[in-house]
């Protein structure tokens, strides 16, 4: 931009500008368009600041390093499951079933932490294999058959909840070794062994979906499936694996959850996929596949876990916990459509 001055023209600086984080056009730094495209982009750590804030203010107890362990503690389970999640709801898919693989593989844990005891390592393997044969029957499904996820892992949740029952002869498996309870209680580096393998599982995923062509390859499915094929990537054997990693994290889930209380419950996960898919759209994913994050779902993740602790301190009843919890959910994914439409629209 230029001004005459004394006939000569004189250049007037501009005001800097950069991408709107809503929309992607240019705006002035600091304007009021900038400022609102910030609050809509980190609208959840806003929210989840918030939400710190007013619980450390009600009560001293919150903020103390004893309830962060204890927050992480109880996160650490559900996030091995929302991670898994993210993976399957990137691609346009859904996973209702890891509620009941982690009710069979902690049952199926459980009996063969009785039948040898002190095999610590046989019995987690056990878990991981059938969490990871649960998710690669979904994979099968989902993939080769062509059944509707929904569907498809709505009969493998029905399946292994039955399947949890029979192992136990319809009753929870009690009288377990001491070092069963090493599972998921031994501390390493004053962690506990589910809470390392939440942050490096967060950490490592984060770094594949995002640097490698294999996080790529599920964008793009989600994306658009029919252009991913004509791109050359094998659509298939990508549906196929991301079941079958979120089987196999739930069979861990199962584990270390039966670990924590040294048995094996056979209603064990009953409603965790509900806040594992919970954890992912409050993240800021998108249920119609290709939009959403790591990062996100942990920030999800410890969105619910937070709320559920705070009221928990403020003694707040159950039912009105589930109110508030729903009501976020519809929030998220109410402020995801509207922000879609604003960048369909410009």
């Amino acid at each position: 931009m230029t001004t005459q001055l004394d006939g000569e023209e004189t250049a007037v600086p501009r005001a800097p500008t950069v991408a709107s984080p809503a929309t992607g056009e240019p705006v002035r730094l600091f304007s009021r368009e900038w400022f609102a495209g910030m609050a809509l982009r980190y609208a959840m750590v806003l929210v989840m600041l918030l939400v710190i804030a007013y619980f450390s203010y009600r009560s001293a107890r919150f903020g103390t390093m004893d309830n962060l362990v204890t927050i992480l503690v109880a996160a650490a389970p559900f996030a091995l499951i929302a991670l898994g999640q993210t993976l399957v709801i990137l691609t346009g898919g859904i996973d209702l079933s890891v509620g009941s693989v982690i009710a069979v593989s902690a049952m199926a844990a459980a009996a063969t932490a009785k039948a040898n005891p002190g095999q610590v390592w046989l019995t987690v393997l056990v878990a991981m294999v059938v969490g990871l044969g649960v998710g690669c029957i979904n994979g099968i499904l989902v993939s080769r058959i062509n059944v509707p996820p929904f569907i498809a892992t709505l009969g493998t949740l029905t399946a292994g909840s039955g399947m949890a029952y029979v192992i136990g002869g319809g009753a929870p498996i009690n009288g377990l070794p001491p070092e069963f309870g090493s599972i998921a209680n031994t501390k390493i580096f004053g962690l506990q062994i589910p809470v390392l393998l939440m942050i490096v599982g967060i950490i490592v995923l984060a770094v594949v979906m995002k640097h490698t062509t294999y996080g790529m390859r599920v964008y793009a499915v989600g994306g658009n499936r029919n252009a991913a094929e004509i791109a050359g990537i094998n659509t298939k054997n990508v549906l196929f694996s991301v079941y079958a990693f979120s089987g196999l994290l739930a069979g861990i889930s199962g584990v270390m959850l039966a670990s924590r209380v040294i048995s094996g419950p056979p209603n064990l996960g009953q409603g965790y996929e509900l806040d594992a898919i919970a954890a992912v759209v409050i993240g800021g994913a998108s249920l119609m596949g290709g939009r959403g994050t790591i990062w996100g779902t942990a920030l999800g993740l410890l969105m619910i876990q937070t709320l559920n602790n705070g009221l928990d301190i403020l003694v707040v009843p159950a039912y009105w916990q589930d109110v508030i919890k729903g009501v976020l959910i519809v929030a998220a994914v109410a402020v995801d459509v509207w922000s879609s439409r604003r960048r369909a629209s410009t």
